[in-house]
């Protein structure tokens, strides 16, 4: 199918900008690591059934197998704790505006690694799109909790970083040959419970999801709804995009989140769009349109 890779990559966006809302929502009643282990565990009891009901096989090597888990451990237990904690610290607006930064990092990863390169108008689309994208997460608010701190930031740039290393690590497995998306998806969540649960049980700082659910039904409701929109939805089609198209481009269109996010934070808290939110998605549309065209 033409353009598969770029339209998956898109529909991510669209699935983890419901995520960031559920996620964020999450994150205040039960933290960051909690819910880092919480949204994986249940992640991969919804795609082990998927995988089951539709009869898919493990049909893959070891090169692509232990490929998948290193970028499992990369990306969704290094990645995203440090993005779940930058989210605690400085809030879901400036850490999406330091995930911006994760394209141009997989786009060099991806010219050092894998001798990925880019048009010169798929580099203005990438460019264009970007700067469309900070110009809507550096919208000032004013009303905002957050503060500004180092560390913060710092936490939000390893997120970053743990995303860009992720894609290149499973465009590896993918380069070895075809590989289902839920079959990928599962070894990437699955493996990284395994290694990341057992380190949390031994420090003590993961808690009974039980309790912790039964007291907080609500936490539960949003846990579930981001984790089938994220981990089990969103991954799958961000694999599905780095496989049918370059890394750069593929983490350019995901990281318009920010531009998707704007009528749904115009719907669900009533917030007034000003016209440098407006110019800034209109830029974006432009650099995504760009791309397409390369």
């Amino acid at each position: 199918m033409i353009y598969l890779g770029e339209l998956s990559a898109l529909l991510t966006a669209f699935l983890w900008s419901g995520t960031s809302i559920a996620f964020s929502s999450a994150a205040e009643k039960i933290g960051s690591l909690q819910l880092n282990i919480n949204r994986m565990i249940f992640a991969s009891l919804f795609l082990i059934s998927t995988i089951l009901i539709a009869g898919y096989k493990f049909d893959l090597s070891n090169y692509q197998f232990t490929n998948l888990v290193i970028s499992g451990v990369i990306g969704l237990v290094i990645g995203d704790s440090f993005l779940f904690k930058s989210y605690q610290m400085i809030g879901a607006r400036i850490s999406m505006l330091l995930m911006a930064l994760s394209p141009a990092m997989s786009a060099i990863l991806a010219f050092i690694f894998l001798s990925e390169t880019i048009s010169f108008l798929g580099i203005i689309g990438i460019l264009v799109t970007i700067s469309g994208i900070t110009l809507v997460v550096l919208e000032r608010n004013i009303n905002s909790k957050y503060q500004i701190t180092t560390l913060g930031i710092i936490y939000g740039l390893l997120g970053a970083m743990g995303q860009a290393g992720g894609l290149i690590f499973a465009k590896f497995a993918f380069n070895e040959g075809h590989i289902a998306g839920f079959i990928a998806t599962f070894i990437r969540v699955f493996s990284s419970v395994i290694i990341f649960l057992p380190i949390m049980l031994l420090l003590k700082k993961y808690k009974n999801p039980y309790k912790l659910f039964h007291k907080d039904k609500s936490a539960l409701g949003v846990t579930l709804i981001g984790t089938i929109l994220g981990p089990f939805l969103g991954i799958t089609f961000s694999l599905i995009a780095i496989e049918n198209t370059k890394v750069g481009i593929a983490a350019t269109l995901m990281s318009t989140m920010p531009i998707i996010m704007l009528p749904m934070v115009r719907y669900f808290y009533k917030e007034k769009l000003s016209w440098r939110a407006i110019i800034g998605a209109m830029l974006a549309v432009i650099g995504v349109s760009l791309i397409f065209l390369r």
